[in-house]
């Protein structure tokens, strides 16, 4: 590979990992240099830091609140429900 693809990759541990993981990247960049704009994406992906994936989770944590915030609600309910004997 070449010395200044290294430098690259050795200033972003981030995508010199992403390239340890799949070695395709190793071999792709030492035949195009030239694909080093593409790894950025990739690794992104792979990390799950595309703007869909953060949309995802953001989803996933707001539904997870309004369940525990129902539960509560109905947990609440239900203690206020009962009556002393």
């Amino acid at each position: 590979m070449r010395g200044d693809i290294q430098d690259y990759l050795d200033q972003r541990p981030d995508e010199k990992l992403f390239v340890r993981v799949h070695p395709e990247w190793y071999r792709r960049l030492s035949r195009s240099p030239g694909d080093l704009n593409q790894l950025k994406p990739a690794a992104d992906l792979f990390y799950g830091r595309t703007f869909g994936q953060r949309l995802d989770r953001f989803h996933q944590r707001a539904s997870v609140m309004s369940m525990l915030v129902a539960m509560a609600q109905a947990m609440s309910e239900q203690k206020s429900g009962e009556q002393p004997k």
